[in-house]
């Protein structure tokens, strides 16, 4: 991609582990849960507000537990919905995608939609975290970077963002801890926009947090105001 035809858009799905008003007797009992990397994505938050004001042309955050709904899955996902909401008769989950999914989804591809139209290319940074152990696997990267291989554009500006981060002493890999192409917000979005739109995520390891916050959102920040 050239960076004059480029519009860069941040968002944050896992941002906040709240519970909207009205909803707080499904989650009794689950404190520690909605605390837990199954509630949130911890640091995601904070790093998306350390980079957007500097690199971001628009920035798009969610700060409702994904216990709830999760906005980085498709409405046909079987975790869409998490044990505390699936019970829930199908016109209350209606009402929870018509009242926080839809409406989030469409202001991010309607904001991708009205660069694309104006002739710009789109590259979109979602930012989650990841808990540096799970079922009994350590994690062994700092950083991962997802995309689908696919795709030239979104190929390459991983590479270039990693062998950056890297010579800053970094462990980064590509498609780690997931792979880019599951199903989530980006993938979605490469569906509906095409070739005109690149979709990266950026995990985060919440190993790094708090002691190394710092130095974290420094290196993302400085490698990618080179990439910008």
């Amino acid at each position: 991609m050239k960076a004059g035809s480029e519009r860069w858009l941040f968002t944050c799905e896992h941002g906040g582990r709240t519970v909207p008003e009205g909803y707080a007797q499904l989650f009794a009992g689950a404190d520690d849960v909605l605390a837990s990397h199954r509630g949130w994505d911890a640091g995601a938050l904070d790093a998306c507000d350390a980079l957007a004001p500097a690199l971001a042309d628009a920035v798009f955050t969610l700060e409702i537990t994904r216990l709830f709904i999760d906005a980085n899955r498709s409405l046909t996902h079987p975790r869409l919905f998490s044990e505390y909401t699936r019970p829930l008769p199908a016109p209350e989950k209606d009402a929870i995608i018509a009242g926080w999914w839809r409406p989030w989804r469409a202001d991010v591809a309607k904001q991708a939609a009205h660069w694309i139209a104006a002739g710009h290319r789109v590259l979109h940074v979602s930012i989650h975290s990841f808990t540096p152990e799970l079922d009994g696997q350590w994690r062994n990267a700092d950083i991962g970077l997802l995309y689908d291989p696919a795709r030239a554009a979104e190929r390459e500006f991983c590479g270039r963002w990693q062998s950056s981060l890297q010579l800053r002493g970094w462990r980064v890999r590509r498609n780690y801890p997931y792979r880019g192409t599951s199903d989530g917000h980006t993938a979605a979005l490469r569906k509906e926009f095409g070739p005109r739109y690149a979709g990266i995520e950026l995990e985060l390891n919440q190993a790094l947090l708090p002691a190394r916050t710092a130095a974290l959102h420094e290196a993302l920040a400085s490698t990618l105001a080179q990439l910008r």
